[in-house]
């Protein structure tokens, strides 16, 4: 089966510092796959160069088998490669609804229709409420986003994201800041996302990782360490040795 995203030979270079080097992966149709690392390991880079905002110094990178290497952010949106950011970055102003009813009639190319009240965009109110329904924020549709708490800022921006209709999303730390009992609520919310939607995710809280990743990919010094499923990768020495603890721990 084709796999719904892959790289070949990935390198990025800032002048002498390579921060990613010759990192080949294959994401499979719908899987649920965590990328984890220290600090430093070329995590955020790697998500970077998939997403299109950054441009490799060497390798290519697949969607579904097409090359998307040379197209720009937006465009690989249009073909379903969505991403979320480490911090939030919503518009405070605007209602819940109002955020998602705006990012579908993006998809759409009928953003204009803006300038009319959102009351009259009845088919885009109907699909923005089942998809805050899916993530449990249909109780939040009136409110603003900047009133949210952070952990509900999340899920809007994941909302947001789903509201692309994305083949593959690109989650980084999409727990970053959030309370335990919220980062858990978030991460109940994309363990539910269609199957359909293949999730790559970067994330440090390897109680999060070990229960909702079905795969593990390691990066160490812009490098793949090692990849596996999760109790491959809680057994594997030089994954402990390096992040998760020593080896005799």
């Amino acid at each position: 089966m084709t796999p719904a995203l892959r790289t070949e030979h990935l390198t990025r270079r800032f002048g002498a510092l390579e921060a990613l080097g010759d990192v080949s992966l294959a994401i499979a149709s719908g899987a649920r796959h965590a990328l984890i690392g220290p600090n430093g390991a070329g995590k955020t880079t790697l998500v970077n160069l998939l997403a299109g905002s950054l441009a490799p110094s060497a390798g290519e990178v697949y969607l579904a088998g097409e090359r998307i290497t040379p197209l720009a952010q937006y465009r690989r949106v249009k073909r379903g490669l969505v991403r979320t950011f480490q911090v939030s970055s919503l518009f405070g102003g605007l209602t819940v609804l109002e955020s998602v009813v705006l990012a579908i009639l993006e998809r759409e190319g009928r953003a204009a229709l803006w300038r009319r009240p959102v009351a009259r965009c009845t088919v885009e109110i109907d699909e923005a409420m089942a998809l805050l329904g899916e993530l449990r924020l249909a109780d939040d549709a009136g409110r603003r986003a900047s009133a949210l708490a952070y952990g509900r800022q999340r899920l809007l921006e994941i909302a947001l994201a789903l509201a692309s209709r994305p083949r593959v999303l690109l989650l980084d730390e999409p727990a970053a800041g959030i309370p335990a009992a919220q980062s858990a609520e978030v991460f109940r919310a994309i363990a539910a996302l269609p199957a359909a939607v293949t999730v790559l995710f970067i994330e440090h809280d390897m109680e999060l990782v070990f229960r909702f990743a079905e795969r593990i990919t390691v990066l160490a010094g812009g490098r793949v360490l090692a990849e596996g499923a999760p109790e491959e990768i809680a057994r594997d020495r030089a994954v402990r040795e390096v992040y998760l603890g020593t080896a005799d721990a």
